[in-house]
């Protein structure tokens, strides 16, 4: 048998790195909670520019990347940016909250039924933790900018990272996976 130590780590590293990569990009993929919705009667195809008219954060580092990416988003879709008067009045509201889990752990589990017959005993001790994290929700508001009335919401809810870096790619993931079917079509 003649083993071939060089071909086999080549074999043994591409799996692993291809197996990496498609990890990366279903977590990229699967990262955000995007919702949107839209009126029904609003007929999207008379709305090609827009204007900024509020973004509200809790971290004010926050507001020129939510504008960043909301501008590429729309940019990508064929809409113009005008300082004012657009068609559609673009609002952005970024919320922060306290996330709970509770993670239990048993020990001495196993070994067959135990309820307090065969296998003696009952399921052993278990401990409980509670582990707090933070979650954040990115709303884009669309209005009509004539008659002021809400077209289109987008919703991207994540998990905030303690990493500024990938709280930013989380941000243009989400607004780009919001924007991802818009203009809605009024027929879907």
């Amino acid at each position: 048998m003649d083993f071939n130590f060089k071909e086999t780590f080549m074999n043994v590293s591409g799996t692993i790195l291809s197996s990496l990569g498609l990890g990366l990009m279903l977590a990229a993929g699967l990262a955000a909670d995007v919702k949107t919705d839209y009126d029904r009667g609003a007929d999207f195809s008379r709305f090609r520019t827009y204007s900024w008219q509020k973004v509200r954060t809790a971290d004010p580092l926050w507001n020129n990347r939510i504008i960043s990416a909301v501008d590429s988003a729309l940019a990508a879709k064929g809409w113009t940016r005008k300082e004012e008067g657009g068609d559609i009045a673009v609002v952005a509201i970024e919320m922060t909250r306290d996330q709970q889990t509770l993670n239990t752990f048993y020990n001495n589990y196993g070994g067959g039924w135990r309820w307090g017959g065969w296998g003696g005993g009952g399921f052993g001790t278990s401990t409980t933790n509670v582990e707090t994290y933070k979650v954040g929700t990115l709303v884009v508001d669309l209005f009509d900018g004539k008659s002021k009335a809400l077209v289109w919401r987008g919703s991207a809810t994540d998990t905030i990272s303690n990493k500024s870096d990938k709280n930013i790619k989380n941000l243009d993931n989400g607004v780009r996976k919001m924007f991802d079917h818009f203009p809605p079509n009024s027929k879907d």
